[in-house]
């Protein structure tokens, strides 16, 4: 008998000038979580990612962020979709949402890419929509500033404590799903 196989996919754009940008939010969620799991991330050049694996809820567990920068993070996925035998249902997509309030979270079963270039690119390589995603959200800019622009600033000092907290949440949020599946994990944290 096969196990299980779940994927964790956080989008961001790697170096150390996007480290710490809105865009960046699914790296650094995965970033808490594998700290906190005590893991290493390490360079898996087969799927371009940053990746690392743990047995969690008697299934593996990757945790996986992509390097091929934001608009190709699909063809890290599929790689990885493709040696691990998984459906998309299988996977979990964590990112940054411009249309959410700053830190609210929103985690759906599946759905479009609401202009997310990360997950734009998963869904069309993958030719499916039906994979899990956590939104964190950034919120719009507040002054007259181009979106591409905006998602690669930093968080503002005023800003950072409802980051943290909202990277706190996400993590438990990861975990839900893992653990209880996708809906108890949508009636828990949808709109925290």
């Amino acid at each position: 008998m096969r196990l299980q196989v779940k994927l964790v996919v956080g989008l961001g754009n790697p170096g150390p000038e996007y480290r710490n940008s809105r865009h960046n939010l699914g790296f650094m969620a995965l970033d808490g979580l594998a700290k906190d799991l005590l893991l290493e991330f390490r360079l898996d050049k087969e799927s371009r990612s940053m990746r690392t694996t743990t047995f969690f809820n008697k299934e593996d567990v990757i945790l996986c962020k992509p390097l091929t920068y934001m608009n190709l993070s699909g063809e890290s996925v599929l790689k990885l979709k493709t040696i691990n035998k998984l459906t998309a249902r299988d996977i979990l997509v964590v990112c940054d949402d411009i249309s959410l309030e700053l830190g609210r979270l929103r985690i759906r079963a599946k759905g479009s890419s609401g202009g997310h270039k990360g997950l734009n690119s998963i869904i069309k390589v993958l030719g499916s929509n039906e994979f899990s995603r956590l939104r964190i959200g950034v919120s719009l800019p507040k002054k007259k500033q181009d979106v591409s622009d905006y998602v690669l600033t930093d968080f503002s000092p005023s800003e950072k404590k409802t980051i943290r907290q909202a990277l706190d949440t996400a993590k438990e949020a990861v975990v839900c799903w893992l653990k209880e599946g996708i809906e108890t994990a949508m009636n828990k944290y949808n709109g925290q």
